[in-house]
């Protein structure tokens, strides 16, 4: 049962993204910077290959080799012809990739990149299966900000830059390419500051492109690109590679935008004192965008960036919503929706969609965009009066802070990112109970009330699937969201009086089942005021910087035990095998013409998605091949695992 969850269908949900609408309504400029930019993206997107296993490089290195000299189909009719069965054709991927074309053109070479990933790819030895930092000694948080420390528990550490170089030479040239393209001063400065971060290595740039970037208000034309989420490092601290281009959805944009100006208003309403909000809210950006492109591990349904929480302090932010994300990403299909009453499942389908706008809207600009950090600064002055404010929870004067230089990610570090998460998760379950935001997004009356019950019911049975992403061997969380629904419905169900239920079942195929009920009647009641407590607990131990105590409340929630009456770990069990596979998505790719710029589409089928990346790198594709393997070889040594890291094959 353990290993159910590294096993994936073969028919494995693929949907494309649609943007097609969008990207006809920009002018010839705005193609042009938007296809640079998706460039840019693209090519920067291949490091997070080498920042998530040692094979990864090397397996699309493979694959790139094998799809340049066959397109999907063609390597399928060669393997039939060699004599092996359609189901072979699935399963059989070393005969398969070893008969093929590339494989007669260049033996050596596709054999020995075989060799080094083949038996890595399919290993579930537990530390090959997902990232983390095994039983090794964790760094200590002070030693995040101790750049030219060179020495730690007896060990020699050198730091040095460079590591993505080649593949960050080509960003550069394509950023350079769409800054000509720029409509405006803020997004050429910006594009300039990114260029030199990526060129030096240098953070303070990408800062100061950021500044830029929150400068350029409403653009038709939105990106940010650089080395943005740590929700997959292990420590919770080192960005992950993103770039993302996408153009702006001007309807539902219209609702955020009124969302943005009741911001104030709304933010009173959360349950924490006024001394506990930032001083100023600083109106941001807020708009709905179809995405072009998004380069990196995942596309999400909403972004709140940049992650500098100086600037997101004192100079604010933007939120995004990706709209066509929404449209295909989150949709369900009836007979696959898992853990639901029957007389859930019509409304459940009706409402998610238009619940989940709600909860994203919330989430980025009230969640990600409310609270303050209590700070010191390096003159000893602070941020708020030592005299006068008092914690909510303790009734006594507030006992700690932020020092200088510290930041949320730096104190807080591996637990930093979900309980983030589940903090702005929780304040779109808080607020979505307000008639106004219900108004706002067109909704009233008994329409209102079911968006209200969807958005709760989906949440809480979000926190059941999250138990997939939950690791017994190591008893650690993989995905930070979903570490946060969890805690949410831990909350829920703590709240007790029959709001919400997990009964456990057996499904119609005589295997292990389980329902998730929540009573609509008791929301108001029962579940707003236990999420008013937990949010307000949540906040105070943030503003403060009180480490102890929020490891002690956010690790205690996220807790996985099989004690009654819930049984978690058992109830893991029958979540991975009732579980729907992620659905795979096909992005378009853009291609220069002269000087016109060409959307290119693909269909929602695994060829498609091949197609997609054989097309993404046409001319480039031996060359970065090459870059990515000689780039794996060099970090083979920093990887640890119960075998040897592998040696390459360049």
């Amino acid at each position: 049962m353990a290993d159910t969850q590294y096993i994936l269908p073969n028919d494995i949900g693929v949907s494309s993204l649609d943007c097609r609408e969008a990207f006809r309504l920009l002018s010839p400029t705005e193609r042009l910077y938007a296809h640079h930019l998706s460039r840019a993206a693209w090519y920067g997107g291949l490091a997070v290959l080498l920042q998530t296993s040692p094979e990864a490089p090397y397996i699309y290195a493979l694959l790139s080799r094998l799809f340049r000299a066959q397109d999907p189909d063609q390597l399928r009719q060669h393997a039939l012809a060699e004599g092996l069965t359609e189901e072979e054709y699935q399963e059989k991927l070393e005969q398969v990739i070893l008969g093929s074309e590339a494989a007669q053109q260049h033996p050596e070479e596709v054999r020995g990149l075989w060799q080094t990933c083949g038996e890595l790819m399919f290993s579930l030895e537990p530390r090959l299966r997902h990232l983390g930092l095994g039983k090794e000694p964790s760094l200590d948080s002070e030693m995040t900000s101790k750049l030219k420390s060179y020495e730690f528990r007896g060990s020699p550490f050198q730091v040095t830059r460079g590591d993505y170089a080649p593949i960050l030479q080509k960003v550069v040239e394509q950023l350079e390419k769409a800054k000509v393209y720029a409509a405006n001063s803020h997004q050429g400065q910006m594009l300039a500051q990114y260029i030199e971060s990526f060129t030096q290595g240098s953070i303070e740039a990408h800062k100061r492109g950021s500044r830029f970037w929150i400068q350029d208000k409403g653009p038709i034309v939105e990106s940010y690109i650089g080395f943005i989420e740590s929700y997959r490092d292990p420590f919770g601290s080192r960005g992950e590679f993103e770039g993302f281009v996408a153009v702006v959805n001007k309807a539902m944009s219209a609702k955020f935008e009124r969302l943005v100006a009741s911001a104030e208003q709304l933010l009173k309403e959360l349950p924490w004192p006024p001394a506990f909000e930032k001083d100023k809210f600083l109106t941001p950006d807020f708009t709905s965008l179809d995405v072009l492109t998004f380069a990196g591990s995942g596309i999400p349904a909403g972004i709140n960036i940049p992650n500098y929480d100086d600037l997101r302090q004192t100079e604010g932010f933007k939120n995004v919503s990706l709209g066509n994300v929404l449209a295909v990403a989150y949709a369900t299909q009836r007979e696959k929706l898992t853990f639901l009453e029957e007389d859930d499942k019509d409304l459940y389908i009706l409402w998610k969609g238009p619940s989940f706008d709600v909860q994203v809207g919330l989430h980025e600009l009230l969640g990600h965009g409310s609270g303050k950090l209590f700070v010191q600064d390096e003159k000893g002055a602070f941020n708020f009066d030592q005299e006068t404010v008092i914690n909510p929870e303790t009734g006594e004067q507030i006992q700690s802070w932020y020092r200088s230089g510290e930041t949320w990610d730096s104190k807080f570090s591996t637990i930093a990112s979900s309980y983030e998460e589940c903090r702005a998760e929780s304040v779109g379950l808080y607020l979505c109970l307000h008639p106004e935001v219900l108004e706002i997004f067109g909704f009233e009356g008994a329409d209102a009330e079911d968006v209200i019950y969807v958005n709760w019911l989906n949440m809480v049975r979000a926190g059941l699937l999250a138990l997939e992403f939950y690791t017994p061997e190591a008893s650690n969380w993989r995905q930070a969201h979903m570490q946060a629904r969890f805690v949410i419905l831990r909350v829920l169900l703590e709240a007790g009086e029959g709001l919400v239920t997990i009964t456990p079942t057996t499904g119609s195929d005589g295997r292990p089942d389980a329902r998730v009920r929540l009573d609509r009647s008791k929301i108001r009641s029962v579940g707003k005021p236990a999420l008013e407590r937990f949010l307000r607990r949540l906040q105070v131990l943030k503003s403060t910087g009180d480490v102890a105590g929020g490891r002690a409340l956010y690790e205690g929630y996220a807790a996985v035990t099989d004690a009654p009456p819930e049984c978690f770990l058992t109830l893991r069990d029958t979540v991975l095998l009732r579980k729907e596979s992620r659905k795979l998505i096909v992005q378009p790719n853009t291609r220069l013409e002269d000087s016109d710029v060409q959307l290119l589409e693909y269909e929602a089928s695994a060829a498609g998605l091949i197609r997609s990346f054989s097309e993404r790198f046409p001319e480039d594709g031996p060359e970065l091949e090459e870059i990515l393997t000689q780039l794996a070889t060099a970090d083979a040594r920093f990887w640890k695992g119960p075998s040897e890291a592998p040696s390459g094959q360049a």
